[in-house]
């Protein structure tokens, strides 16, 4: 299996089995941030639904969003829907670690929630754009994981935009139009996934969250798991 990696592709294998535990519990570790942008259509929010309900100790972020509410979603699941005048004083009062414009709509990340999860050893999942990831590099790069999720080709990436048919016409070609600027942001991401299958694109985000979670510096408990060999008799 083909996972670009800054530029580079290396092959990994698909077949994972679902961990009892997302970490040793005998090493404090800080959690990370995983965020997953595309263009729209592209598959990051199936993908990001997947992962959530596999990955033990993996949370979303809930946005706040002045969008309306699509007929699938749910108010505090999918986003918290909010009228522009308290998304205007949430971004006054610095309560949001990111926001941005996307298609006539503002979308943000409320900033308690985050720093909460991440210090208790929690992981966060972000389904977010490029403008968001770019924010959320500047004030949290040493905590980010980010992917860019990308279709097989533009035909597949209309086939699913119409397939959804939750947006109306104009929508839908607006988002395509939207394409060739949005995905000009692929090589500013750590991972890039072309998104053959649903289940196998899941199965790379694992490995790349498997992988992540074991980078040294996500793990300050081992000083002291270590410390015990040393000493040892």
């Amino acid at each position: 299996m083909a996972l670009a990696l800054a530029g580079h592709a290396i092959e990994i294998g698909c077949s994972m089995t679902r961990p009892k535990e997302h970490a040793d519990p005998a090493i404090r570790r800080r959690g990370l941030m995983l965020v997953l942008s595309s263009p729209s259509g592209a598959g990051k929010t199936s993908i990001a639904r997947r992962l959530l309900e596999l990955e033990p100790g993996l949370e979303m972020s809930v946005s706040v969003t002045t969008r309306t509410k699509r007929p699938s979603e749910v108010e505090g699941v999918d986003y918290r829907f909010i009228d522009r005048a308290t998304f205007e004083t949430m971004v006054a009062r610095g309560e949001l670690l990111e926001h941005a414009q996307v298609y006539d709509h503002a979308y943000g990340t409320p900033r308690a929630a985050v720093r909460e999860a991440l210090a208790a050893g929690r992981d966060v999942l972000f389904d977010i754009d490029w403008q968001g990831a770019q924010q959320l590099r500047e004030v949290a790069r040493e905590d980010m994981v980010a992917v860019f999720i990308l279709p097989p080709s533009t035909a597949e990436l209309e086939r699913r935009l119409r397939r959804r048919a939750q947006d109306p016409e104009a929508v839908v070609q607006k988002r395509l139009a939207q394409v060739a600027a949005d995905v000009t942001h692929w090589a500013e991401y750590d991972y890039v996934l072309i998104n053959y299958d649903l289940e196998r694109s899941v199965a790379q985000a694992r490995a790349i969250l498997g992988a992540e979670r074991l980078r040294r510096q996500r793990q300050p408990g081992l000083t002291d798991f270590v410390s015990q060999f040393r000493t040892a008799r």
